[in-house]
């Protein structure tokens, strides 16, 4: 199975027109993958919540169709990164996963808002539903960032029968060390893949990590990206995720 990592620089000095053109163009470049990965609000700016208000679309507006457009040309599935979503009143982090048509195969809306109170947490709502989906030969739990302090959340998408966790994200390059220990952990736990884009670059004063990971389900670091803009494109072994699983039955004794 091919997976692409895109680690975008989030740069909101560009023209958004412009910064969403050379996204598509990557990914179309991505050709020939079973999957395309992209980081999270990379087209507004993860940081930038002060400008959600005005910089927010619809599902059905520009950049969704975007992305639907080149997902198709490429012949991929595609996790989109994820929006600032505007739904009525509300304002998601939603994450959209397109398959190789162009459809629409399922959103997830990030459910643990980052912030303490302020800045996501204060301007976004939450998710309440977590997602699981087919995609190549797996099944997919998806993330985003902040969720992946919370191994809860995990635990409950392998219970639905995820093999791969795929993660969109903004890490900030002050918490590089978690992001590396916490994508390992989530894997290690899990008996899963985890396959998590992080966007690179500065905004609104915040540099972002990069270090774009795939991690196998025995916690071992497949590849992993530095702090440029790059596309990470890796072959996994779908089979590798039961023979783990069968070598180490961990999952098999829990109790609680």
């Amino acid at each position: 199975m091919r997976v692409c990592l895109v680690q975008l620089e989030v740069n909101l000095a560009q023209p958004l027109a412009e910064r969403v053109a050379q996204a598509c163009e990557t990914i179309r470049g991505c050709a020939g993958a079973d999957l395309v990965v992209l980081p999270e609000l990379w087209p507004q700016g993860a940081w930038a919540y002060r400008e959600w208000e005005r910089t927010a679309e619809p599902l059905d507006g520009p950049i969704v169709a975007a992305l639907a457009q080149a997902a198709k040309d490429a012949g991929v599935m595609l996790h989109g990164g994820s929006v600032v979503e505007r739904a009525g009143d509300d304002l998601f982090n939603t994450s959209v996963l397109l398959g190789p048509q162009g459809d629409l195969r399922a959103i997830y809306r990030k459910i643990h808002r980052f912030g303490f109170a302020e800045g996501e947490a204060a301007v976004m709502t939450a998710g309440d539903e977590f997602l699981t989906v087919t995609g190549g030969e797996l099944t997919m739990g998806v993330a985003t960032c902040y969720d992946l302090r919370f191994p809860e959340l995990f635990r409950r998408l392998t219970e639905a029968g995820a093999q791969m966790f795929v993660i969109a994200s903004s890490w900030p390059e002050r918490r590089l060390d978690h992001w590396r220990l916490l994508t390992r952990a989530r894997a290690v736990e899990n008996l899963a893949y985890v396959v998590a884009a992080d966007a690179c670059g500065e905004h609104d004063g915040v540099r972002q990590a990069g270090h774009s990971v795939v991690v196998d389900p025995w916690g071992e670091v497949v590849a992993e990206a530095g702090t440029e803009a790059t596309v990470i494109d890796v072959e996994i072994d779908p089979a590798r995720v039961e023979q783990v699983r069968a070598d180490f039955p961990a999952l098999r004794d829990r109790r609680l």
